[in-house]
């Protein structure tokens, strides 16, 4: 079986690992799953437990059809069940050729939705009770499962460095919390006075906060944590050294990004700040962790309070955590 999605984005590679999951568990013979992901972002599902193949793939030459790169091995494989791993929101084009070129003679299952529907064997509407996109999207697999899904995103067991491992070991036993103020895009992040307010809340609650950051991204970690005494900057660290730093701390402070998704996948429990994003559709809003939209915040009040309610969000949420 073949799961499709040629998305370049962390966050996206993470919600295919519900419909991994879902395959491995609820089928009865579990079936050997592959999985086609963007060449940049196979990094996130190598090595993970639900996934027996990763196929990084480049998108950028599908218009050749079959004789695109990487197309005839995959119909070389013979694929009896291909998915096209996309939403409703917004149809990909790209996502549903890649999968009926891929299983020519595959029942193809996907998002029921011209005009993506007309190359899928088996259009799948769309739940009507919930907008959650990793429980949508784990809804494609229910003509297979007899309506089972696992909601609940996955990762592998993540591998360190060195130097990350030593200071992990000097961490070990001290109450501390992740909080990563960045992210891929700019208009969703919540200014950084906000985190650093969170940040000094997490300090007088005795928490260390560990300040994280991704490439191009130290100058805004390093005036969180100069505008809140306490908290340290964290090193470099790759994807899987973001990870364990995140299981390690059990807290996680961040925006509505990829980080919060791989928080969310490693089990952290995981507080996101979310702005100018449907909360309910992109969001993980169960146990334990929480979900807080302050666009209202942000965009109506001009900032007005902000730096208090993020700082009110951490003790509410640090309160609702074992001790």
């Amino acid at each position: 079986m073949l799961l499709v999605r040629p998305d370049n984005r962390v966050g996206e590679a993470l919600l295919t690992t519900p419909l991994m999951r879902t395959l491995k568990a609820h089928l009865q013979s579990a079936p050997e799953v592959h999985v086609l992901v963007h060449a940049k972002v196979a990094r996130v599902l190598n090595g993970h437990p639900d996934a027996d193949v990763i196929i990084p793939f480049d998108r950028r030459r599908i218009w050749m059809g079959p004789l695109a790169p990487g197309i005839a091995a995959l119909r070389r494989a013979r694929y009896d069940v291909v998915v096209d791993c996309a939403n409703w929101e917004s149809p990909s084009v790209t996502s549903a050729l890649v999968s009926r070129l891929a299983g020519p003679e595959a029942v193809v299952i996907g998002p029921d939705l011209w005009p993506v529907s007309r190359l899928h064997s088996l259009p799948v509407p769309a739940r009507t009770d919930t907008r959650n996109e990793a429980v949508q999207r784990t809804h494609l697999l229910t003509p297979l499962t007899n309506g089972a899904v696992a909601r609940v995103l996955s990762f592998r067991e993540p591998s360190v460095g060195p130097a990350i491992r030593a200071y992990l070991d000097a961490l070990a036993g001290k109450p501390f919390a992740v909080i990563n103020p960045g992210g891929r895009l700019g208009p969703r992040r919540i200014p950084p006075a906000a985190f650093a307010a969170a940040a000094r809340a997490l300090v007088a609650l005795g928490r260390t906060p560990i300040v994280t950051w991704g490439p191009g991204e130290e100058a805004l970690a390093r005036g969180v944590v100069e505008a809140a005494p306490g908290s340290e900057l964290a090193p470099a660290s790759n994807l899987d050294e973001l990870a364990a730093l995140m299981r390690a701390a059990g807290f996680t402070l961040c925006n509505n990004t990829g980080p919060m998704h791989l928080s969310v996948a490693v089990g952290a429990p995981t507080l996101a700040f979310f702005l100018r994003m449907d909360m309910e559709r992109w969001g993980h809003a169960y146990a334990p962790h929480r979900m807080v939209d302050l666009t209202p915040l942000v965009d109506g009040a001009g900032g007005q309070g902000l730096e208090e309610r993020a700082a009110e969000e951490v003790r509410t949420f640090a309160a609702s955590l074992p001790s």
